[in-house]
């Protein structure tokens, strides 16, 4: 079958490691499905993989992506939860220390079949094409458990999601308009914030420039470049909720501005299974479309990762079959 995926780790250039081409039909081991590949969506977790992050030596090569939407045997529509527990495991499989993701342990959706778990494979809204459902399962998914979960945000609040153009910053400010949030949204470039107004910020600002008030909580993907900004933003008592560092992960703690002021810091990674079905359900019954920035074949997976790695994204980079 067709493939796109990491010959070796390449920690100093990651598309040097990056191959397009025939692998072997994967088996089907008991428990599991296999799903044929409609769409596959671009992750910056795929970018580490190629780097040889989180992914031991032996388990390359390793077909990329971690989301994907698809069609089983029997002619289901599917979405795929990408977060593999331990079949032992109950409650949050996040918290699970033994859990996974695709592209660290299996093969990933870069390719025309990936085997999952049955319980992975949920049945995909009718409202959503392949191509929208195959952002869900990791910047959608992260973005939601963000703001539903984590955040204790009430409808009326005042949010802050710093950087305004990746996949979980555009999932949150279309999932926090929804909600009711007044959504406020930092950018680099006039095009990237534009972007974020298009997709519903109340108000775009300039990274690290001052802001009319303080927030209820800010939502950080970017770490060291942004870290202190947000810190500042923050009204006392709020919260600052991080799922990613892709600045750099070792920013300034500002412990006495967090204790004095009594801020919270709180981490999120990925979301269970149940949060992707009321993701999936709230999307589809508030007409929510997450914005996608490039929308490729996937032997054209080459430029997807040119974009990502060139920060040149405008949205989701999704890979079609």
């Amino acid at each position: 079958m067709f493939a796109v995926y990491a010959a070796a780790p390449s920690s100093d250039d990651p598309l040097a490691a990056l191959t397009l081409g025939e692998r072997p039909e994967p088996e089907v081991p008991a428990g599991f499905v296999a799903v044929t590949v409609k769409a596959a969506s671009l992750n910056m977790h795929d970018l580490w993989t190629l780097r040889g992050v989180g992914i031991k030596a032996e388990q390359f090569p390793m077909t990329l992506g971690c989301d994907g939407a698809g069609v089983l045997a029997d002619g289901t529509e599917v979405v795929l939860h990408s977060v593999i527990g331990d079949p032992a495991w109950s409650g949050d499989e996040t918290l699970d220390p033994r859990r996974t993701l695709l592209t660290e342990k299996h093969q990933g959706t870069f390719a025309d079949t990936v085997v999952v778990p049955a319980r992975n494979a949920l049945p995909k809204p009718a409202g959503l094409t392949f191509g929208e459902a195959a952002c869900m399962g990791t910047a959608w998914l992260t973005a939601y458990r963000m703001l539903f979960v984590k955040s204790g945000l009430r409808p009326g609040q005042t949010m802050l999601v710093q950087g305004a153009s990746g996949g979980v910053s555009t999932a949150l400010i279309e999932l926090g308009r929804a909600a009711g949030m007044r959504v406020w949204v930092t950018g680099r470039t006039e095009q990237k914030r534009a972007l974020a107004a298009e997709l519903g910020a109340h108000q775009t600002f300039e990274s690290g420039a001052r802001l009319p008030e303080r927030v209820d909580a800010v939502f950080e993907t970017v770490g060291k470049a942004t870290w202190q900004h947000s810190m500042r933003a923050l009204k006392p008592g709020g919260v600052i909720v991080v799922s990613g560092s892709t600045s750099g992960p070792d920013p300034s703690a500002d412990l006495q501005r967090l204790f004095f002021l009594q801020l919270r810091v709180v981490g999120s990674t990925m979301g269970t299974r149940e949060e992707l079905a009321d993701l999936l359900r709230f999307c589809d019954l508030a007409g929510i479309r997450p914005r996608i920035g490039a929308e490729l074949p996937l032997e054209r997976a080459r430029e997807g990762f040119e974009q990502m790695l060139a920060g040149d994204t405008a949205g989701k980079i999704v890979f079609t079959r």
